[in-house]
């Protein structure tokens, strides 16, 4: 006899809520990209790349304006990959160790 469950069933299933994102690490050329648009496919989900230095701008307000509409614009086409590649060009530490 053979039961199917969905993942969201197991899920379910074993009392967890299931993971809303995965951050993918690794050096350049081993294939993150290549998985993320894999799954997007294997899902049927939209993928959205975005290259995280197109977030730094020039104006003030106008990086987090950029992310608000690259998650409308998930939403909008859900279910959806935000993939956000180069993310370390945004996301780096705020302090070093020599200024605390």
């Amino acid at each position: 006899m053979f039961i199917y469950f969905s993942p969201k069933e197991l899920y379910k299933l074993i009392g967890i809520d299931p993971p809303r994102g995965v951050l993918m690490y690794g050096p350049p050329g081993c294939g993150k990209t290549m998985l993320a648009k894999a799954v997007a496919r294997q899902t049927t989900a939209s993928f959205i790349r975005v290259v995280g230095s197109e977030f730094v701008q020039k104006y003030l307000g106008e990086g987090p304006r950029m992310v608000r509409d690259v998650f409308r614009l998930a939403k909008e086409n859900s279910p959806a990959i935000i993939f956000i590649d180069e993310i370390d060009a945004i996301a780096t530490k705020r302090f070093d160790a020599q200024t605390g």
